[in-house]
């Protein structure tokens, strides 16, 4: 392939991307001045490649809307780097509820591969292994996926029906500030107006999704991310722990990471260390105990147990049948 060829197959590709691209970047990205762009946009026009020219202090060049554009060029990497992406997003649970879209859409581009690039994709996939079976988790609707999207971006209330784990449905409003994947879930966390309190909801759980007329602002420094990390370290269960451990938070975190439990630094200047040890306070709530002895000796750092009583037992417990192993070998 020519490089003037294939500096117009990467104009078409950006103008691709959507939006008005404006002559300086386009001739930055393409490395040439703003008449090979001209030049190269007319190839492309000679070509029935509808582009169209901007005029103004924003113009540019942009592709027209609602036109069949000329087949998607992959190089082999990029055709790999697609397929791989399918089989681990459907492998993760982090598709949509159309699952066959996922898969006909890889045997598109496997069909068109290569002989030696499907070979390398076959050595790939021979040796990649997963922790968890496909389809082990709910996926959401594609609809009500995209119908969230554009309330997140655009600010704008939602109505929404909602299943809880007992199959309850009701209809509720949400202030929606993010969509999250986590653990091959995908969660929507936001505020619901009618009571005044945040709320996340799983997305599979979602029947149905509309915009509501109105707009709403998201609160200065909201991380949607931590806010559903938070949720389940706080959520109602059987025991709530708190603990005192004396460590870096890189060391406790290790052990205990922020999906499991809330961790609060002392203030500043007090308990600290110049290798930044210090009493660091950990809360969780959690159904059961019995993991948790291993995790503290796992860390092996000085712990104090706030509460619960049973865990100190299980601690205690734990420690002499080590003692034991260890002396009768």
């Amino acid at each position: 392939m020519s490089r003037p060829t294939g500096r117009v197959l990467t104009l078409l590709e950006l103008l691709q991307s959507g939006g008005i691209r404006p002559v300086a970047e386009l001739a930055d990205r393409l490395g040439v001045d703003g008449r090979t762009v001209r030049r190269y946009v007319g190839h492309l026009i000679d070509l029935d490649v509808p582009v169209e020219a901007v005029r103004g202090r924003y113009g540019g060049y942009r592709l027209a809307p609602g036109h069949r554009l000329p087949p998607l060029m992959l190089s082999d990497d990029e055709a790999l780097a697609v397929l791989l992406g399918l089989v681990a997003g459907r492998r993760a649970g982090l598709t949509t509820a159309a699952g066959a879209a996922s898969e006909t859409a890889a045997a598109k581009v496997r069909r068109v591969l290569p002989r030696h690039v499907a070979r390398r994709l076959d050595t790939v996939l021979e040796s990649l292994a997963f922790t968890s079976a496909p389809g082990e988790f709910a996926t959401p609707d594609a609809e009500v996926l995209l119908a969230v999207a554009d309330a997140v971006r655009h600010r704008r209330p939602l109505s929404i029906g909602y299943s809880d784990r007992h199959g309850r449905r009701t209809e509720r409003a949400l202030h929606a500030y993010g969509i999250v994947a986590h653990a091959g879930r995908w969660y929507v966390t936001g505020r619901d107006p009618g009571i005044a309190q945040d709320r996340t909801f799983r997305l599979d759980r979602i029947e149905g999704a509309r915009t509501l007329p109105g707009s709403f602002e998201v609160p200065a420094g909201t991380d949607p991310a931590q806010r559903v990390l938070d949720g389940f370290a706080t959520a109602e269960y059987r025991y709530e722990v708190a603990l005192r451990i004396h460590g870096t938070v890189e060391q406790v975190r290790a052990g205990l990471p922020a999906a499991v439990a809330r961790l609060a630094e002392p203030p500043s200047g007090k308990g600290g260390h110049p290798s930044g040890e210090q009493w660091l306070r950990v809360e969780l709530r959690v159904a059961e105990l019995d993991w948790l002895p291993a995790v503290l000796a796992s860390l092996d750092r000085p712990f104090v147990i706030e509460r619960p009583a049973e865990l100190r037992d299980l601690v205690t417990a734990l420690a002499d049948r080590l003692t034991s192993w260890a002396r009768d070998g």
